[in-house]
């Protein structure tokens, strides 16, 4: 079978006096409205790809937020395949190209009878079921660290690996398109060193690290949901031994249609959790900061 055109694009919102507006926009090349959307350059991950075809096609520079849906469907060049994201408009302006001659913003309901294709109203849908978040967090369990048999020191201080690094640098690039407005994180130096490199100031926590949390897992939970409910997106770096725990108790208290008795966590990946209303919204999973 031929491989998939891949591409990847957003509902772009942003908050205004009546509410969420969306924004679509109108290419000339087929005279239709859709949503914004680009294919992937060599070497791009799909999200990478979503940020970068916005900022294209709108003039705003987006921060990734809920992952919607892949929408699948033939083209002349084959079959494609477009992963879509909620993301929020930051800064920027819309410029005409030769790409977008317009770009429209609408309440989520009037937009859908703009759009040009049944599967962007599909993912407008998604969209308009899960809301726009209050806060999102990005909840990063540390990167590979050196052998724990060939180290000498304390634990907390057992630094990443070589490839441990290597994630970190990684882990930076992805969190980064979900511009993130604050970073704590959990004692040990494997999980600071994880999110340093993000430039922004590093908030040490120790309820949200295995020590601390498992002397009173009750009392960290209420943490993590003090840390959740911030307004904006919070980066909180943590340890396999406690990142399960926390998601799966938000798992079962809020469904969201994943298991909460099996929740993954290696090393280097990340849960982006949107919370609305002190509810928790969405959930994804990203088991590789480079996929």
């Amino acid at each position: 079978m031929t491989a998939p055109i891949l591409a990847a694009g957003a509902v772009l919102w942003r908050r205004a006096p009546t509410g969420v507006e969306v924004a679509l926009v109108h290419r000339p090349r087929y005279d239709d409205w859709s949503l914004p959307k680009g294919k992937l350059d060599r070497g791009e991950t799909m999200a990478h790809t979503a940020v970068r075809e916005v900022a294209e096609e709108t003039g705003f520079t987006a921060r990734l937020g809920a992952r919607l849906r892949d929408v699948h469907y033939p083209v002349p060049e084959g079959p494609k395949t477009v992963r879509y994201w909620a993301a929020q408009a930051c800064d920027g302006a819309f410029v005409p190209n030769a790409e977008t001659d317009e770009l429209r913003w609408y309440p989520p309901e009037r937009a859908a009878g703009l759009l040009s294709y049944r599967h962007d109203m599909a993912v407008l849908d998604d969209f308009l079921r899960i809301g726009a978040p209050d806060s999102v967090v990005l909840f990063v369990r540390h990167a590979k660290a050196g052998s724990r048999s060939q180290w000498d020191g304390p634990d907390e201080q057992r630094p990443l690996s070589g490839t441990g690094r290597e994630q970190a640098r990684h882990v930076a690039g992805l969190l980064g398109l979900f511009g993130p407005d604050q970073v704590i994180s959990a004692p040990p130096i494997r999980c600071v060193d994880t999110v340093t490199s993000l430039g922004l100031p590093v908030s040490v926590e120790p309820l949200l690290g295995e020590d601390g949390y498992w002397v009173h897992p009750a009392v960290g939970l209420a943490r993590f949901r003090e840390v959740a409910a911030r307004p904006g997106v919070t980066v909180v770096c943590s340890q396999g031994g406690v990142i399960p725990d926390v998601v799966g108790e938000l798992l079962a208290e809020f469904d969201v249609g994943i298991d909460p008795s099996d929740v993954a966590s290696r090393k280097a990946s990340t849960w982006v959790l949107g919370f609305r209303a002190g509810a928790l919204r969405t959930a994804d999973y990203y088991a590789r900061p480079s996929a």
